[in-house]
């Protein structure tokens, strides 16, 4: 899989769609800036941008994780050209609740399928093509991946996300816009009906020449409104206006991510030019290091929120290759990626491929279960909970209940903010964690963690942004305090938790 960001117009003459179920955007995921606007202003209007319902619901996911299968599995290549014959797609032992549970066990709480890639084999049985599974030696041609793993997800409490590829190779009429948008539409209208509630509709941005070499003009906002309309709740990424692309596929987002980004950034003429090429698969680098920053947004006409989705394969390849079977990535790859990408106000999308036989190979799912044991002793113990709090403001309580809509906030706002923490016998450290509660916007914009040494505070570890969460990780120190200071934030801090570690 080879990703672009969708970059979404907001441009001077828009004004902020209503919150109903079809709307793309809706209030408070949009704001408007006026010429008038002064920069306090325009601070002001930014932490007043929040997530949308089914943004917030798909920030706390955290993990998700991708099942790239299809006829590629069986010819070896990354991308198909649509001529394959659907009869080589036999999976032998094709289990999806193995695919479920090997990633429910990692700690993943929603699965997206490639239902359709760039060679536009089908993982349904489409009405609107022969080029499926329906054609296929599998079960007879009567067999549906897309409905066994919905009904694995559903039965493992998983949520459950189509990837539909814009590009079709298989179809005649792609570049006949018009014909293949309604095609499209149908193949959208199919999964999206016929599966149960689907949680996250994943496009990129491929888009090659149609049979003739006339070039596809894909109807977004069409594709959009429908799915609005048929799955209200569903996130759609990365070519979509509730979640982009981080810029990358290594797994490793910014040191500062915002999630407030300047609408009238986005234009979409940029799609065509950073979209997936023929002659080298890989997207462009997008990882400017400052999206958001107050420099960009005072020169905004509209503010987005607009979160990064951090992709990244577990193997070299998307897809299965046998002679990647010795290059999972290691557990300790895997939480490396994990502080680089959740430890960043990311969602971590990781994607594990079935082999022919139908199943997520052993190394693959040893592999994911160590991550996961890592994390577990990572995580288990917040030092903090021990602690005696104190500082400006009350609420500390709020910062260690494990939960993220509780929150320690002050009166007024002031130059900086500190929040201390006490032990009454020492503790050992080398992680810290942070997040701000986002249904009130993205606010800190600049902090450091200090630790007491003989009496002095010393400078532990310092940040940017911290947005849903952010994980910092120093040299271990044995101290008995911490303290929390926060230079510079666009308004008075809202932050829901706070957490320091050990990892052995």
């Amino acid at each position: 899989m080879h990703h672009l960001l969708f970059l979404l117009s907001c441009n001077d003459g828009q004004k902020p769609a209503t919150a109903d179920n079809s709307s793309v955007i809706s209030a408070p995921q949009f704001v408007r800036i006026e010429a008038g606007d002064d920069e306090e202003t325009i601070l002001a209007k930014a932490t007043q941008v929040r997530p949308s319902e089914r943004q917030l619901r798909w920030q706390q996911l955290e993990l998700t994780g991708f099942i790239h299968f299809g006829i590629n599995t069986f010819t070896g290549r990354e991308w198909g050209d649509g001529t394959e014959d659907p009869n080589i797609f036999n999976p032998t032992e094709l289990d999806a609740r193995q695919w479920a549970q090997s990633c429910k066990d990692a700690g993943i709480k929603q699965l997206i399928l490639t239902a359709k890639h760039h060679d536009g084999f089908c993982l349904w049985p489409s009405a609107y093509t022969e080029h499926s599974v329906k054609n296929s030696p599998w079960k007879d041609g009567k067999g549906d991946v897309v409905k066994e793993l919905a009904e694995a997800c559903e039965e493992l409490g998983l949520g459950f996300g189509v990837y539909l590829s814009p590009w079709d190779r298989n179809a005649e009429f792609f570049g006949d816009s018009a014909k293949y948008n309604d095609y499209f539409i149908n193949q959208l209208t199919e999964l999206l009906t016929n599966y149960g509630p689907i949680q996250e509709v994943w496009f990129d941005g491929a888009n090659g020449e149609g049979p003739d070499g006339k070039k596809q003009v894909y109807d977004f906002d069409r594709w959009y409104n429908h799915i609005r309309k048929l799955q209200p709740d569903a996130v759609i990424a990365v070519m979509g206006p509730d979640v982009r692309w981080v810029g990358t596929e290594t797994g490793y987002g910014r040191e500062t991510e915002w999630s407030v980004l300047p609408g009238d950034a986005l234009l979409p003429a940029t799609i065509a030019e950073n979209s997936q090429k023929l002659d080298g698969f890989a997207p462009t680098n997008l990882m400017d290091d400052d999206l958001g920053s107050r420099e960009k947004i005072n020169k905004a006409k509209s503010l987005v929120w607009y979160p990064a989705e951090t992709d990244v394969s577990i193997r070299p390849g998307w897809f299965y290759h046998k002679e990647e079977d010795s290059l999972v990535k290691s557990p300790e790859k895997l939480l490396d990626i994990y502080f680089s990408s959740v430890g960043r106000n990311g969602v971590l999308l990781l994607n594990m491929p079935p082999d022919t036989r139908g199943l997520i190979h052993e190394n693959d799912v040893r592999n994911l279960r160590e991550w996961k044991q890592l994390r577990d002793r990572l995580f288990s113990q917040n030092l903090l909970k021990s602690a005696e709090w104190s500082g400006d403001g009350l609420s500390f309580a709020a910062l260690a209940d494990g939960l993220d809509n509780t929150s320690w906030k002050l009166e007024q706002k002031q130059k900086n903010y500190t929040v201390e923490m006490k032990f009454t016998s020492p503790v050992t450290t080398n992680v810290f964690a942070l997040q701000e509660n986002i249904r009130e916007g993205q606010r800190v914009e600049k902090f450091r963690v200090e630790y007491l040494k003989n009496g002095e505070w010393l400078k532990l570890v310092e940040g940017t942004t911290i947005g849903y969460k952010r994980l910092l990780r120093f040299d271990a120190v044995t101290t008995n305090g911490l303290r929390l200071v926060i230079e510079e934030s666009r308004a008075i801090p809202v932050l829901s938790e706070l957490g320091a570690y050990l990892h052995p």
